[in-house]
């Protein structure tokens, strides 16, 4: 159950301006490890400001929601709201300089996989990146642990999806007035699309998001379920747990409104500022990385054929995952 999960205490925030904290805690603890050698004027031209990786990895959020819906076989929900819920943790405490979001991503999305037993090999996966998939095989697998460690290993993840089946299932039986509660899911599934390119899956819990998704969908069939939720569903909850639901229900439906495209030209700049302030030593491309995958492979005598394939560039994800990006 939600209320005795790991996501529920450790991986529910009270508001929007604590997770802001941990991220730019994170992004000023980079610069100060990577940027104590130049002054402060020369960091803030070099290094990413805490907005511009927010807007970055907002970037990615949505070529993750793409390569999703591209996704052979079709991808269950599942997997994908369980990949959002990994990608948006990972980056509460690491900052996007020390990992490129778009090798996480692919990790993220495979992962989930895993753990939602969608049941597809490394080379299935890879089947949907374009460009060399060995090269893409070997950056996904790299990756998963440190993944798995960034996460505490806290890897079950309670989605809305379940939650909605259940509203959608009381409204059927209790709720006569709206005919035809199906006619909702088109309206659900929009609006779920979109609360995982918001912050609402760290902030509140699936039933309140599923709730919210409801009631968006019944609004734009203009339908009123407000009765249905205040003299049935929660008719013993009390006054006070009333108005704490509504509320949360009311700000998540205003993150949902406030989602937008970044600006391209905006994240064309950021990806340039990226590719010349990330941590090299975790850059697959760079000789820092590859004499330390070399040295790796010599300590534990395994062959050098091994490390050639380690230090293959991330082209074949970039290619799938940032296609507007050069």
């Amino acid at each position: 159950m939600f209320s005795t999960s790991s996501q529920r205490k450790f991986w529910t925030f009270n508001d929007e301006s604590e997770l802001a904290r941990h991220r730019e805690k994170h992004n000023l603890e980079f610069i100060a490890k990577h940027g104590h050698h130049i002054d402060e004027y020369q960091r803030y031209n070099f290094f990413l400001s805490p907005d511009e990786e927010r807007l970055l990895l907002k970037q990615y959020e949505l070529h993750l929601k793409e390569f999703c819906k591209r996704f052979a076989p079709p991808m269950p929900k599942g997997v994908v709201g369980t990949a959002f819920h990994y990608f948006k943790r990972f980056y509460l405490y690491n900052s996007s300089m020390d990992y490129h979001p778009k090798e996480i991503l692919a990790t993220c999305v495979y992962l989930a996989c895993k753990v939602e037993e969608f049941n597809v090999s490394i080379g299935q996966f890879v089947a949907n990146i374009k460009g060399d998939r060995e090269k893409a095989s070997d950056i996904i697998l790299n990756n998963e642990l440190l993944l798995m460690q960034q996460l505490n290993y806290h890897l079950t993840i309670h989605n809305p999806f379940r939650p909605v089946e259940g509203f959608l299932i009381d409204i059927k039986t209790r709720c006569s007035t709206l005919a035809n509660p199906e006619r909702l899911r088109g309206g659900i599934d929009e609006f779920l699309e979109k609360v995982f390119l918001t912050d609402a899956c760290l902030l509140y819990a699936p039933s309140q998001i599923a709730l919210a998704a409801v009631l968006h969908a019944a609004s734009k069939e203009q339908e009123n379920l407000d009765s249905y939720v205040t003299d049935m569903l929660f008719r013993d909850a009390g006054s006070d747990k009333l108005a704490i639901l509504i509320e949360a229900v009311r700000k998540i439906r205003s993150m949902v409104k406030m989602v937008e495209s970044p600006a391209r030209e905006r994240v064309r700049i950021i990806e340039k500022k990226l590719d010349r302030c990330r941590n090299q030593e975790n850059n697959p491309d760079s000789e820092i990385y590859k004499r330390r995958m070399r040295e790796l492979l010599d300590e534990d005598d395994m062959p050098h054929t091994g490390s050639t394939r380690m230090s293959l560039d991330t082209s074949g994800i970039s290619q799938v995952l940032s296609p507007s990006i050069s």
